[in-house]
């Protein structure tokens, strides 16, 4: 009884912090956009802080498809925290600021006026981690 309780215990501890790729960025952004009173999309979206422009540069974004994704505070780190499985792969990002918008526009589509997708710092690629399997959802 002991030693399965200790291969199960060391089993869950020692591969979900090797397989999370953690980003941490000035602010994230739940943004709601709507065209002409229609729902298009929720989206997640994540900032730098450009000191030369005095403003914040979208680095990155992602859709937001389930409310398990929406930031959530963390109270023992003090910052808001999202995650998600990208590409086999757990993905967590943090910040100290965040806010929800609701917008007639696509703030990401507006930004490339002033930053290049090309140009953007993206989140870490999740390339150099092992891949895991989304757990089932039960009902």
């Amino acid at each position: 009884m002991t030693f399965t309780l200790t291969l199960l215990l060391a089993t869950f501890t020692g591969n979900s912090v090797d397989r999370t790729v953690v980003d941490r960025v000035a602010l994230i952004e739940v943004n709601h956009y709507y065209d002409n009173g229609r729902h298009v999309l929720d989206q997640t979206i994540f900032y730098e802080w450009n000191e030369y422009d005095k403003r914040f540069q979208i680095r990155d974004w992602r859709p937001l498809k389930r409310d398990a994704q929406f930031p959530h505070y963390d109270w023992r780190r003090g910052e808001y925290v999202t995650r998600w499985f990208d590409g086999g792969v757990m993905r967590e990002v943090r910040s100290t600021a965040f806010r929800e918008t609701w917008t007639r526009y696509d703030p990401e589509f507006v930004e490339r006026n002033f930053l290049p997708k090309t140009a953007r710092r993206l989140l870490s690629s999740s390339q150099h981690y092992p891949t895991v399997s989304e757990p089932t959802r039960t009902r």
